[in-house]
């Protein structure tokens, strides 16, 4: 049998000590089958712009500041109609079940139990919109959409996510094709489980796929008339996901999105593009204001999260250290995880002199290539 036939991923629940998310991932590669460790935490090629994620970070610097007057950092904030207790919510990201036996609704119970964020719904999930729900127990949730080449699937699709309570629509614009993810390759990985969401518009189930196969049957000429029939058909906010030139944000504001969602995959789409992190404050400048814009990839810190939201980001989603807390804990892993984050960003608020989320965005930061 192959590793994908007797896929026994990680079952046990529990709290877990994050001292860091760097750690967690060493951790996680020890409780997760390999296939789908490597799926989770790799990046595509030389993995060159999955390392450049995290060195980007350095390039900026936080200020200390004193006699500021900060005593217990408020780190609330708002987008759209929710109020967040946090800047911070869950990415999308496809097959939890590779990290946990409980999938998406381990998470999604995590996410509930800390309260006060939005978990991202992936079209990719091996969860169905009930059991997800179920975990997430009223919480907010936003879907994000791999679109299928049927416009009547598409709709029907949009339909369901509307009915499960999505508040958003995330337009994944950067996946038309896999990326060449070389650990993928070299572990002739294929999910171990069916992704009910969107297995009606593929030749079976998902089930024993690769990413590649999956990618195939999706829609990959994807056009401003796309955000257009989103936001229309929906009645939704749309944002769209993959940005990474100031180019494209306003190509995309100009079809009708709603939010800018700048994002380069982890690393796991185009080898050789810049860090996420890198883009994000020319990104900042082109939006000017006009629509929010949510960041992710490499977000492994509270410093990360305060020089994203200090660079122009208005949210920050995180993504593997929310699975690698999953895969050591379940959903009180989930939960461990977002705790860390929140402590970790008041921390760094308090010493770099900010009391609000307002006051991180109009931060200075340091120039360390000087």
């Amino acid at each position: 049998m192959t590793e994908q036939q007797t896929y026994n991923a990680p079952t046990i629940e529990q709290e877990i000590d994050v001292i860091s998310t760097y750690r967690l991932e060493e951790a996680a590669s020890k409780v997760v089958p390999k296939g789908g460790f490597d799926y989770i935490s790799g990046g595509s090629g030389k993995e060159f712009t999955l390392q450049r994620n995290d060195e980007a970070w350095l390039s900026k610097g936080i200020l200390p500041r004193v006699l500021a007057n900060v005593e217990n950092p408020d780190t609330s904030t708002s987008i759209f109609e929710h109020d967040l207790k946090v800047p911070f919510i869950m990415a999308p990201i496809a097959a939890h079940g590779l990290a946990h036996a409980t999938k998406e609704a381990g998470t999604a119970k995590g996410i509930s139990e800390f309260g006060g964020t939005i978990m991202s719904i992936s079209a990719y999930s091996g969860a169905t919109f009930e059991e997800i729900d179920a975990g997430l127990n009223g919480n907010p949730r936003w879907f994000q959409i791999y679109m299928s080449k049927d416009e009547e699937m598409n709709k029907n699709i949009l339909d369901e996510a509307k009915a499960d309570g999505a508040t958003a629509i995330i337009l994944t614009a950067d996946a038309t094709l896999s990326g060449n993810r070389e650990r993928d390759l070299e572990n002739k990985f294929v999910y171990p489980f069916g992704m009910p969401i969107v297995s009606r518009y593929l030749t079976g189930s998902g089930e024993n796929m690769s990413l590649n196969n999956i990618y195939a049957q999706s829609k990959q000429k994807i056009e401003p008339a796309d955000v257009k029939f989103i936001a229309e058909y929906s009645g939704l906010p749309v944002f769209v996901k993959g940005v990474q030139t100031p180019e494209d944000a306003v190509l995309a504001i100009g079809a009708g999105a709603a939010g800018i969602w700048v994002s380069n995959h982890g690393g796991r789409q185009l080898d050789n593009a810049p860090g996420s992190f890198e883009v994000l404050a020319e990104i900042s400048e082109a939006v000017a204001g006009r629509v929010p814009i949510v960041f992710d990839s490499g977000v492994r810190r509270g410093e990360h999260i305060f020089k994203a939201l200090a660079s122009g980001a208005d949210i920050i989603a995180l993504g593997r250290p929310v699975l690698f807390g999953l895969a050591l804990g379940g959903w009180k892993g989930v939960k461990s995880v977002l705790e860390y984050f929140e402590t970790d960003l008041k921390r760094v608020m308090q010493l770099a002199g900010t009391q609000t989320i307002e006051d991180v965005k109009h931060a200075r930061l340091y120039d360390m290539k000087k």
